[in-house]
């Protein structure tokens, strides 16, 4: 099949064209920026590119032209398209049908956490030799590689293949959820908050998209959710026809649960699973109750997928984090600099605390109060479309009380002042307009002993590796001095 890609840069549309091309299709794309490290990948599979959208760059024996979610009427190429009657499918659909197809599919969804969960769910498997594919909107740092078929070489075919399910809309031609494509057997459901303010009036838009996702697994199929979470048990009010396995932590008057977790060290790194008669632990170099939560559901589905509650903890021991979720980039003269992708108000607390709770834990100096020598620093980049429109900003200010101090970064497409939220923190908060002097100021405080946590869902102008450089040449400018 001849294929060409609209938004081929993108981390859904890119693992896409790599999964389309391993099957032996011809594949093709044009995107708007075509840049690392995407454009590598793609470049790297033997895919050709062309940047921007000329219609004279789609082929003309093509057979589907894929379409991505960021492509809107007036685009160029999409008028062509519909103006020439060329067939098309979106990216999910196209998904759906040619590669996941007669799977085992496991999904992972919510606001919180899904690459991460994926992650962990996708390296279990592997651990347990059953060759699993996977899409995962991150790049798992135990694979290298943001997506691939399943099976290998050594084991043959897999019937297994995981899959980040965003809630995010198909197309300008679908606006349903992109999981809605997906039909698993086994789901993750980790959270649900409110979130994508640019395709959601409210909660209740979401919670009804999820119940579509929900009407798609089979009655031999499992739903997987922490206990207690209200958002998702109204969505389980509007119909459920599969087995639902819920999970809490083990502590008094907990809510009802199948399964039980016990957190066994403060910093979340070591902590158990447990239900009628079977427990596992897991000690591993991650930490935040977040990730505990993560973890427990990626085992539970991983059991209905038949790897026992010790594999997956033996696995997980040997798991590494995604890159850009708490991915430490560099450490100069004691100071260790963090990239972290968090852009949600309840996602920026739990990482912070998280890293919080390893400072504390691996403390060897104390101040008076108990804490580490160094300071927890954050550094925030409110970037995604519902951070632009304000949705969450009220919200900001107490999403970093785990922190020391707190830079906002104003970018210029925000028309609310991020100097208000500065202004609300409990913690020293500073803001800043322009990158340079953001820098400078990060630099000129950081002290032996710190942890700089910059968190953005965006590139940040490359602002963690920046800061590395600044520090060396800091350090070198003193060594000299």
């Amino acid at each position: 099949m001849r294929l060409h890609i609209l938004g081929i840069c993108g981390t859904f549309m890119g693992s896409l064209a790599q999964l389309a091309k391993a099957q032996g299709h011809q594949v093709s794309g044009s995107d708007a920026g075509v840049y690392p490290p995407m454009s590598d990948q793609l470049q790297a599979a033997g895919i050709e590119l062309t940047e921007g959208f000329d219609p004279g760059d789609i082929p003309p024996d093509v057979d589907c032209v894929i379409i991505g979610n960021a492509m809107s009427r007036g685009n160029p190429s999409v008028e062509y398209v519909l103006e020439r009657g060329l067939p098309y499918m979106s990216g999910p659909q196209w998904l759906g049908q040619y590669v996941l197809r007669g799977k085992w599919v496991a999904a992972v969804s919510g606001t919180h956490g899904k690459t991460t969960t994926a992650s962990m769910l996708a390296w279990i498997l592997e651990y347990a030799r059953m060759a699993p594919g996977f899409l995962i909107g991150g790049v798992p740092q135990n694979f290298g590689v943001s997506a691939r078929l399943p099976g290998s070489p050594e084991l043959g075919e897999s019937p297994f293949f995981v899959i980040e399910a965003d809630e995010y809309d198909t197309a300008f031609f679908d606006k349903r959820s992109k999981f809605v494509h997906y039909q698993p057997r086994t789901l993750i459901l980790n959270n649900l908050e409110f979130d994508h303010a640019d395709i959601f009036d409210d909660l209740a838009a979401i919670e009804r998209q999820f119940h579509h996702l929900i009407r798609t697994v089979p009655a031999n199929g499992l739903l997987v959710l922490p206990a207690g979470e209200a958002a998702l048990e109204r969505v389980l009010k509007l119909g459920c026809w599969t087995p639902v396995q819920r999970f809490a932590q083990a502590r008094d008057g907990a809510p009802h649960s199948d399964w039980q977790w016990r957190l066994d060290q403060a910093d979340a790194s070591q902590f158990s699973l447990m239900a009628d008669g079977i427990e596992a632990t897991v000690r591993w170099s991650l930490s935040g109750l977040h990730n505990v939560t993560n973890a427990i559901a990626a085992m539970i589905a991983a059991r209905h997928m038949g790897v026992t509650p010790d594999i997956a903890a033996a696995a997980l021991s040997e798991f590494v984090s995604v890159k850009r979720r708490m991915e430490l980039v560099a450490e100069v003269d004691g100071i260790q600099v963090f990239d972290d992708f968090a852009h949600h108000p309840t996602a920026i607390a739990t990482t912070l605390a998280g890293a919080r709770a390893r400072m504390d834990g691996n403390a060897d100096v104390s101040t008076d109060s108990g804490r580490r020598s160094g300071r927890l620093i954050a550094v925030l980049e409110p970037r995604s479309n519902t951070m632009k429109l304000g949705v969450h900003k009220h919200e900001l200010a107490q999403s970093v009380a785990a922190a020391d101090q707190a830079f906002w970064f104003q970018p210029a497409n925000i028309d609310w002042s991020l100097q208000d939220v500065a202004s609300q923190c409990t913690i020293p908060a500073q803001c800043y307009t322009e990158l340079s002097a953001l820098r400078q100021a990060i630099v000129a405080q950081a002290q032996p002993g710190d942890r700089i946590v910059v968190m953005s869902n965006g590139s940040f102008g490359g602002l963690p590796r920046l800061l590395a450089q600044d520090l060396n040449a800091r350090k070198e400018h003193s060594d000299d001095g």
